[in-house]
């Protein structure tokens, strides 16, 4: 061996035997066998032959699905308070940070899209195994207008285009205040350069901000139709935060892809909607033991909508993506899995664990060439995807509330070929 030189890493080789699979799509028939060599799947079958320094689990006919898709997370927001930015540093927001990633991930959640954030810290140290959480495709900082969702600064501070300084938000790239065409050019290929997968702008009233109305338009059209310019020239595509029909209306006309809520929409928006392929990333935003009564006095409004609105994209034949968009407490991000459930109850078993894997994935994949794990396939169990698996005991499509008994019914998770849990007896 030449002096510097490096052996090159043994083959690790996993074979799941005797599973029920669901894979994205569709249980399969019969038992089938799985064969995982490093971070990908390579054979699904029944009676694969083991390689003899294979791993072999066998899950005695267990249920195995893919990993799960949130489409609308926050990976540096989700658990820490708001108070954490008040202070002289970002410690308390990196260790809530990372310490939700591998929550996330127990939870089942292989990957997310990341909706604001300043993740992309986090994103490498999981992507190189330094710590244990989800593939994130980011969106980098929420690009928002002044007086917009994304605007923190208190009423007595100026702009920063007239003296104004940036809130503790804005300076660790969560969000980006930009006003005018040449603003948001120059916000959009910024978190283009930092290495954003896709991009998410404000285009209407939200519920955490306290100056915008819900019912506010946000950025002009020309200045959406900038963001989708700058996003399209790098193949990706641009989300928008709205939630009233109006505003949906005006987002989806500038040419954006995927409107993030969208509680308030009616059935003709969501028509129109399906007719120009925009998907309609909604999330399960109704009181509950994870979304304490009152949502807010803003958000009350917003109560139990996304029902119907999800039941228009179903009749429409609109494409439709589930996310959980919780913000700042570790109680409410806790509710992921039961937001997913909450869903079944609307399309029922099959549908829903649909959109949580290869639907979601599609949703993702429209970031083309920008998708950080383009080198294998996402939300399915087939040859040549990423081995991101989930060990269940119990059929899901038989009983959704597996879902949320998580914990206990969860046995076997394995990311990027991985195993980051196992309870199998």
């Amino acid at each position: 061996m030449g002096f510097g030189s490096e052996k090159k890493p043994q083959d690790k080789n996993i074979l799941i035997k005797n599973a029920v699979v669901f894979d994205g799509y569709n249980q399969l028939k019969g038992l089938q066998d799985i064969l995982i060599k490093n971070n990908k799947i390579t054979q699904v079958a029944p009676g694969i032959k083991a390689p003899s320094d294979a791993q072999i689990i066998d899950i005695k006919g267990k249920f195995l699905m893919p990993g799960l898709l949130d489409a609308h997370w926050h990976t540096m927001l989700a658990a820490a308070p708001m108070s954490a930015y008040n202070l002289p540093d970002d410690g308390l927001l990196v260790a809530a940070a990372v310490k939700e990633a591998k929550k996330t991930v127990l939870r089942g959640f292989t990957t997310i899209r990341d909706m604001a954030g300043g993740v992309f810290g986090i994103k490498k140290a999981i992507d190189e195994k330094i710590i244990s959480g989800p593939r994130i495709f980011p969106s980098g900082a929420f690009i928002s207008q002044t007086a917009g969702h994304g605007d923190m600064k208190p009423i007595t501070d100026a702009p920063t285009f007239y003296g104004g300084t940036q809130v503790p938000m804005e300076q660790r790239g969560d969000f980006v205040i930009a006003d005018g065409v040449s603003e948001v050019l120059t916000a959009v290929r910024w978190q283009l350069k930092k290495g954003a997968s896709q991009i998410k702008i404000g285009a209407g009233g939200g519920v955490i901000s306290e100056f915008d109305p819900m019912d506010s338009l946000q950025f002009s059209p020309e200045e959406m139709k900038a963001a989708v310019q700058a996003a399209s020239s790098w193949g990706t595509y641009v989300c928008a935060h709205v939630y009233s029909d109006v505003g949906i209306n005006r987002a989806v006309d500038a040419g954006i892809l995927s409107i993030e809520h969208g509680q308030l929409a009616g059935e003709k928006t969501i028509k129109k909607m399906a007719d120009k392929g925009v998907w309609l990333s909604t999330q399960a935003m109704e009181t509950n033991q994870y979304w304490p009564k009152p949502l807010s006095p803003k958000g009350a409004i917003l109560d139990r909508k996304w029902r119907k609105v999800l039941q228009y994209a179903i009749k429409n034949k609109c494409n439709y993506a589930f996310g959980t968009d919780f913000l700042f407490s570790p109680h409410a991000a806790s509710g992921q899995n039961y937001s997913l459930y909450l869903f079944s109850e609307v399309l029922g078993a099959l549908d829903a664990l649909r959109m949580a894997t290869s639907g979601n994935a599609k949703l993702l994949g429209m970031s083309g060439e920008r998708n950080p794990y383009i080198d294998g396939k996402i939300g399915v169990i087939q040859p040549g995807a990423w081995a991101d698996l989930i060990v269940v005991d119990g059929n899901v499509l038989q009983d959704f509330k597996l879902i949320y008994e998580y914990e206990d019914k969860f046995h076997l998770i394995i990311k990027d070929g991985d195993v980051v849990k196992n309870i199998l007896a």
